[in-house]
């Protein structure tokens, strides 16, 4: 038998911002599926050519990423602790997006190493936020 402890501020800090940056994954999601011309309006014509060439499947793993991100957030919020393995989806969805975005793309190439600074930042947010959801539940703070 698990026994439930209150949270501290931070646990409740971090959730509520783990749910806002998911949020603008889940926006930036809709926005390359959905509003692509929006899209091109902010980016060079490099990175459309390169996002132009994507193949399907990246759209599915970014979905899986940001929509599992976001509800993770949710059930972390409502002290639930089935948000570790949606974390844990999330996170293996941002890594197999980010790799094929840094490593399969000629990103780097093109841009050099300032394309690799938000993937990175998203891939330390995924990792971050696995083992912290995986940490409150060892605190008990999930239930």
């Amino acid at each position: 038998m698990t026994t439930t402890n209150k949270p501290n501020i931070w646990f409740w800090i971090i959730a509520v911002i783990a749910l806002l940056w998911n949020l603008m994954g889940v926006f930036q999601f809709y926005a390359s599926t959905m509003m692509k011309d929006s899209l091109a309006e902010n980016y060079g014509e490099t990175e459309m050519e390169i996002f132009n060439a994507l193949p399907s499947w990246y759209f599915i793993v970014f979905g899986v990423a940001v929509i599992a991100g976001a509800l993770a957030s949710i059930l972390m919020l409502a002290r639930k602790k089935f948000a570790v393995p949606v974390f844990g989806i999330s996170l293996i969805a941002v890594l197999i997006q980010m790799g094929y975005w840094l490593f399969a793309t000629n990103i780097m190439d093109e841009l050099g190493a300032q394309a690799a600074i938000m993937p990175m930042v998203v891939i330390v947010g995924a990792i971050f936020l696995y083992f912290y959801s995986k940490g409150a539940s060892q605190k008990g703070w999930l239930s």
